[in-house]
């Protein structure tokens, strides 16, 4: 697994034994779609939501992203490649459950990640449609990883949705307010 492009296009990221079942990376191939999709992502505050190592953040990162905050219960692929890489100074590794880090955040992302494990899409999907959008700054964008047998599926617009393999890839668009 790499960084696809940007300042850090190239570089390998620490990944998960393959017979892992705590962390599911999402690929290289996957996340140069995601990302060809997103389009210009400079300046943007980000949240990796089940960041597992990091790799969506990181790669918004070094694409010019402000920042990333990287959330999972399990860090320490994430702690390790943000080491590696070399830019702590850009991103804050935290280590906890995604609902009650969404319940206490009071920062709002201008990208927000969400790949949660497909084993507990079914019962996080209604605690993260209502969660979401209050993280989500005035016309942000949410990408939502799931699997295609059951996508996750959330209330906030739609702009688009692709298909890899076993994955769905689906882009929201946050509301603007005022």
């Amino acid at each position: 697994m790499r960084i696809v492009a940007g300042e850090l296009g190239g570089r390998r990221l620490a990944s998960p034994p393959r017979r892992s079942a705590a962390v599911r990376p999402t690929s290289d191939r996957v996340r140069e779609a995601l990302f060809s999709i997103l389009g210009d992502v400079a300046g943007a505050r980000v949240l990796d939501l089940f960041c597992g190592t990091g790799a969506l953040g990181l790669e918004a990162v070094s694409r010019g992203a402000a920042s990333a905050t990287l959330v999972d219960t399990h860090t320490a692929l994430a702690r390790r490649n943000v080491s590696v890489l070399g830019v702590g100074d850009r991103c804050e590794i935290v280590r906890a459950d995604v609902r009650s880090f969404l319940r206490r955040e009071r920062r709002e992302f201008d990208l927000v990640f969400c790949d949660p494990p497909y084993r507990l899409a079914d019962r996080l999907e209604g605690d993260l449609d209502t969660l979401m959008p209050k993280v989500l700054a005035p016309g942000g964008r949410l990408i939502v990883e799931g699997a295609a047998r059951r996508p996750l599926s959330l209330s906030l617009p739609a702009v688009t949705e692709r298909r890899y393999g076993d994955t769905i890839v689906t882009l929201y668009q946050g509301h603007r307010r005022g």
